[in-house]
């Protein structure tokens, strides 16, 4: 057969769309033409799989001229995962293997000049779409990649170590009768079963935070209702880490919340199998672009928000990130999605995370402290607390102070609640919000928060003066009365009460401004 087609994805956000490699050897002058709008990476890989075909102990048609089509031909292709699909279509083209046995088969994956498979970014990204195909295929993946894909539940997935593992499981009838026996020990094919999870790894205990009674309860609070979170606090009180513990509080991941984020997690080559079932927690540093934080590049890629999906997004001295990037920030805390648009295509990527912030007061840090006096002069206070942008921080839903320790309670005062017992107050919290509107308070909306946050006479008259003194907008009303019913959920009341919503008042402070 001169002619065959072998299928394969490419990856396009978290769209693995199926890709079908055609393979044509015809009489020429010799060439290796490779079409279908491929990036260098993929055109790259001509030289690739012409060694790799070699070394591996198989012919290569250096005499036909080889035409590669990779279908649909306006779709985007990067990277070296067609690199085995090519080899493929080469060997079927050219009746080394039977290429009738491809079908049912999907393959990706990177060769190396000896023949060697290497892992590919998006395993588990292209599994997902290929268990709804009816038939579903099978997927073959160097091995790294084919445990990945494996997670997806219900998907056959086959790993393998070389070219020639995959060329031995589709040799022609006679070939196969003929060829020597594989020892099963040194026999690199093999079917892909996920790993039974064990218990996530447990992270740092709330117990080791001293003091701190305040912030531990505004963590409790964000943990169980789903809200973002700002804290503002002198160099060294403790803001980081209490955030680094803040994870810990959080519900266990369901099976599609791993999924989700293991996905993104896979298409920025930043899956960890270890960390499987584990909330990510992201920190990245405050030079990062707004492109780093968001995400972009062509073809897109997810940034930050993205990765920390279901999870935490820590950003540690918040007014030093750039403001494009901080207000790149507003829609996402909003939908809980990022759409990156360019001329030809846009992707949406998923970014439900839970924003976490710490800042200091001032660009000094001392600002209202009792331990070392303000060095900064209210111009650089104001300049300081001006990069942030008053639509960014109505966005937030507590703002709280982080005030240092003092040296004797540091010392010398006993362990703090360790996270157990709070984790579990936040799962019943969780549990009843679930059982009442099907979602955590924060993404209520619109009549949702009438229908399951209502207020007596008493509570909405309170609201109505809090909120015509602190000048607010709906959007930080709106706020404060998710923020009171995840007060009301911590403590078993059915209703909003005055005193839930008096809570949730104080933590809507804004910065202190300077004196």
């Amino acid at each position: 057969m001169s002619l065959c087609l072998v299928q394969s994805r490419a990856l396009l956000g978290l769209e693995a769309a199926s890709v079908t490699v055609e393979v044509h050897l015809a009489n020429g002058l010799p060439s290796f033409a490779l079409v279908g709008l491929a990036d260098v990476e993929v055109k790259e890989a001509r030289e690739r799989v012409r060694s790799a075909i070699q070394n591996a102990g198989f012919e290569f048609p250096n005499n036909k001229r080889i035409i590669v089509n990779l279908a649909p031909a306006d779709l985007p292709k990067d990277s070296g995962r067609f690199d085995l699909p090519i080899a493929l279509g080469i060997l079927a083209a050219s009746g080394q293997i039977d290429g009738a046995r491809l079908a049912g088969y999907e393959f990706a994956g990177e060769l190396s000049l000896s023949g060697q498979l290497r892992p590919v970014r998006g395993a588990l990204a292209m599994a997902l779409p290929a268990i709804r195909s009816t038939p579903a295929p099978k997927l073959v993946l160097p091995g790294d990649s084919a445990r990945e894909a494996a997670l997806v539940p219900d998907a056959e997935v086959y790993g393998a170590r070389d070219l020639a593992d995959v060329v031995r499981q589709f040799l022609p009838e006679g070939a196969a009768d003929a060829a020597e026996p594989v020892d099963p020990v040194s026999d690199g094919w093999a079917r892909v079963v996920p790993a039974t999870a064990g218990p996530p790894p447990s992270g740092p205990d709330l117990c080791d935070v001293k003091g701190h009674a305040g912030a531990k309860r505004v963590l409790e609070i964000a943990a169980a209702g789903g809200h973002s979170l700002l804290m503002v606090g002198p160099p060294g009180s403790g803001k980081s880490m209490l955030t680094q513990r803040f994870a810990g509080l959080l519900p266990p991941m369901s099976v599609v919340e791993a999924l989700e984020s293991a996905a993104i997690a896979s298409l920025g080559g930043r899956f960890d199998p270890g960390r499987w079932m584990c909330r990510p927690t992201c920190s990245p540093h405050h030079t990062a672009s707004a492109v780093a934080l968001v995400g972009g590049g062509s073809p897109p890629r997810p940034g930050e928000i993205s990765l920390a999906h279901h999870g935490v997004l820590f950003l540690d001295e918040f007014p030093e990130f750039a403001r494009s990037a901080l207000e790149a920030l507003r829609e996402p805390l909003e939908t809980g999605t990022i759409t990156i648009s360019r001329a030809a295509r846009r992707s949406e990527f998923p970014a439900r995370f839970q924003l976490i912030a710490a800042m200091n007061p001032c660009p000094c840090g001392y600002l209202g402290s009792t331990q070392k006096a303000c060095r900064c002069t209210p111009d650089q206070v104001a300049r300081y607390q001006g990069k942030l942008s008053g639509p960014l921080l109505d966005r937030i839903d507590l703002h709280i102070e982080v005030p240092s320790v003092a040296a004797e309670q540091l010392l010398e005062a006993p362990e703090g609640e360790p996270t157990e017992p709070i984790r579990r107050r936040v799962l019943a919290a969780r549990e009843r919000a679930g059982q009442r509107q099907g979602k955590p308070n924060q993404s209520l909306q619109g009549a949702e928060i009438d229908r399951h946050a209502g207020l007596d006479p008493a509570a909405l008259q309170f609201l109505h003066k809090a909120a015509t003194r602190l000048a607010w907008s709906a959007r930080s009303t709106h706020r404060t009365l998710k923020v009171a019913r995840t007060i009301a959920d911590l403590e078993g009341a059915y209703a909003v009460q005055t005193a839930h919503l008096a809570e949730a008042i104080q933590y809507r402070r804004a910065l202190q401004a300077p004196g």
